[in-house]
């Protein structure tokens, strides 16, 4: 019994468990943002099962890629591939097989869009960053971004079948926090990728420089994120939470330049996280708040 529990927590950990959550919760709400009230059932489910799953497969191939460096740094050595409790032959079987289950609950039970989308961002993680970008060029976390930018556009699509501007502007918010989120914690673990030969900026261009990129993507992120009220997406509750939110990550990445201590990028790194966990939570507020009262207006403006 506890053998097998042994071996189903070290599947479990080959999806990441934490950083798909961050990216299906992102889903989700990209999936209650696409229409009024409740998601329709079928798509809220199933369209969450296929893009839990897909993104699982995409990080079960990441361990299998990343097996050689995973065992060089600190933060990964423990992993069930760098530590040989699975073998690759056992991670490959597992990712495919994810990944050809996920698609065929998005193309059945979804749609054929949120299924290619969803491929789409499985083959530019698994292959594109992690096969190639990631050892290439120090601007891997920029470039190969788009993958994990997408969920919000896979939840919409989910649900209406269609990619829609406000779809995108959700992307592109995750698109760009996703630099100055990685870039902390790659400063505070440099040396792993050092020894990792892993091309990441703070190891190629040094620690200052990469302050400094925080700093310049924390202010064009608190831009990004203020153009789903001057869209007209968002209203005032949205706006609120996103400028006291920013406040708070341009505080962090001002700090930075000259951080108290060795432990400060772990603490923007967490700052970053629950930042944009809060951002779309301020987003399906309004969705949910204000527009039930829009509605009302516009009905009682009628019976005038």
């Amino acid at each position: 019994m506890d053998l097998s529990r042994n071996l189903i927590s070290e599947y479990l950990q080959l999806t990441k468990p934490r950083v798909v959550a961050l990216l299906v919760f992102c889903a989700v709400i990209g999936m209650f943002l696409a229409v009024p009230g409740i998601p329709p059932w079928r798509a809220l489910v199933f369209g969450t099962l296929g893009i839990w799953m897909a993104s699982g497969s995409a990080a079960a191939f990441n361990h299998l890629v990343d097996e050689r460096i995973d065992k060089l740094m600190a933060r990964t050595a423990r992993r069930p591939l760098a530590t040989g409790s699975l073998t690759p032959r056992q991670v490959l079987v597992f990712a495919v097989l994810l990944g050809i289950a996920s698609m065929l609950v998005l193309v059945l039970l979804v749609n054929p869009l949120t299924a290619l989308l969803t491929f789409g961002g499985l083959i530019g993680y698994a292959l594109v960053y992690t096969a190639y970008l990631k050892r290439a060029t120090p601007q891997n976390i920029v470039i190969g971004g788009l993958a994990g930018a997408i969920p919000p556009v896979l939840g919409w699509t989910a649900v209406t079948d269609a990619l829609h501007p406000f779809a995108l502007q959700l992307c592109l918010i995750i698109f760009v926090w996703t630099p100055p989120h990685f870039w902390a914690l790659a400063i505070f673990r440099r040396d792993d990728y050092a020894r990792a030969q892993v091309p990441m900026l703070p190891v190629t261009h040094g620690v200052v420089y990469t302050r400094w990129q925080v700093l310049f993507y924390t202010v064009l992120l608190v831009l990004v994120t203020l153009l789903p009220a001057l869209t007209g997406m968002s209203g005032l509750i949205y706006l609120g939470g996103a400028v006291v939110l920013g406040a708070g990550f341009l505080y962090y990445a001002v700090r930075l330049l000259n951080p108290p201590d060795e432990l400060f990028p772990m603490k923007v790194f967490k700052y970053s996280i629950v930042y944009l966990m809060a951002l779309f939570a301020f987003l399906l507020a309004d969705h949910w708040l204000v527009e039930p009262i829009v509605q009302q207006g516009m009905v009682f403006q009628r019976a005038l």
